[in-house]
């Protein structure tokens, strides 16, 4: 009996120990990332983002609108994979998802807006999103947010 539980422990030990050292450091590289999106935002928050589609903003003079879009693939990492297929066995919320898709539609905005900063523009309007799988497993997800950019007169209160 003694022999059984020590040969399983062996023969299990190292995918335990690979599965607990790839699900801290894929929530530590998270935590990273949602910690340098915070700042980002913070730092590109003066740039004013609407999705109204149909709004005309007072332009500056010669001034004309512009597309502005940023991109991003992000994958999740495979400790959540196996939470995730766990989950929806029980028909549970995918929460793991749900901070993969929320990652990466922040960081495709903040790459939006820093293009619209490195232009100049100060609103952007007509913001729209596109998020989809890059593959069946749908661990990578892509995700791109555009819209127009203007430099508008209007002050903002």
């Amino acid at each position: 009996m003694n022999n059984s539980i020590t040969q399983m422990l062996f023969n299990y030990a190292p995918l335990i120990v690979l599965f607990v050292v790839g699900w801290f450091f894929g929530a530590r590289h998270e935590r990273q990332h949602l910690a340098q999106l915070a700042i980002s935002e913070k730092a590109l928050n003066h740039i004013i983002v609407s999705t109204e589609r149909f709004y005309r903003p007072t332009l500056m003079a010669n001034s004309e609108g512009e597309l502005v879009l940023g991109s991003v693939v992000i994958a999740q990492d495979y400790f959540k994979m196996v939470i995730a297929r766990v989950l929806s066995l029980f028909g549970k919320n995918l929460t793991t998802y749900e901070t993969l898709l929320e990652r990466a539609r922040r960081e495709a905005l903040v790459r939006m807006r820093t293009q619209a900063h490195a232009k100049g523009y100060s609103h952007i309007y007509g913001l729209r999103f596109e998020v989809s799988n890059i593959n069946q497993l749908g661990s990578m997800v892509e995700a791109i947010a555009y819209g127009t950019a203007v430099m508008n007169s209007e002050k903002v209160n």
